[in-house]
């Protein structure tokens, strides 16, 4: 049993859609880890919830992949697979793709200024080696730089992806070698948007998140590797 631990929720919305952004969260960031047991009752104590919106949010969540029912075990967290991390990169590249014309279109000098002020920061964090504080400054930039685009549509699908990444990210992040190369191409890429050149911030941009996603799956198969250890 982990230690975690819910509020109680007072938000206006449908309590299933609180439960089931909580829950998510909970399991994209590990502190529900794979393999545990979601006993109902449980967990609807932890909510403040009755069984009934938990069990609507229990299966939203097995349409996301994110939870299964297993034979006399009840609700189990799955873990991610490669065909996950896979999956989640092409989703999160074909839409990316779609919002560099608009970057490139609408980035004032300002918003240079403001990603280069957050590379900074993320070299301070580098020369630190604060890789924990690291990760997440790495994907306010991204979101920044994405948000540019200003295309609202796309950019809740995004979204909606977004956490996926972020754990992703935090797990393959301690890779020095791709942590150097990656944060070279972060230059590069605001260089372009500077540039206003679209072709090559396309093809910097395309190899960036085919880099990220290998990294992660080296990452996640040296995790596995060390379970069955």
């Amino acid at each position: 049993m982990n230690n975690l631990t819910f509020q109680p929720m007072m938000e206006s919305r449908p309590i299933r859609e609180i439960a089931y952004e909580v829950l998510k969260h909970a399991i994209i960031t590990g502190e529900i880890p794979a393999g545990e047991r979601i006993v109902e009752t449980d967990y609807a104590d932890r909510l403040h919830i009755s069984r009934t919106p938990l069990r609507e949010a229990l299966r939203k969540l097995e349409r996301d992949g994110l939870v299964e029912y297993v034979l006399r075990r009840g609700v189990v967290v799955r873990a991610f697979t490669i065909a996950d991390v896979e999956e989640i990169y092409t989703i999160r590249n074909a839409l990316e793709m779609l919002t560099l014309p608009a970057i490139i279109r609408k980035a004032t000098a300002e918003d240079v200024n403001d990603l280069r002020n957050r590379l900074n920061e993320m070299d301070t964090l580098m020369r630190a080696g604060d890789f924990d504080a690291l990760s997440p400054i790495t994907r306010a930039f991204h979101r920044r730089l994405t948000g540019l685009c200003a295309q609202n549509r796309i950019l809740r699908v995004i979204e909606g992806q977004d956490e996926f990444i972020t754990r992703f990210s935090s797990m393959a992040i301690r890779q020095e070698d791709r942590l150097l190369q990656a944060h070279e191409e972060h230059y590069q890429l605001v260089d372009y948007v500077e540039q206003r050149n679209l072709p090559q911030f396309e093809a910097l941009m395309r190899k960036h998140i085919e880099r990220s996603k290998e990294c992660c799956l080296q990452a996640l198969a040296a995790q596995r590797a060390m379970q069955n250890f």
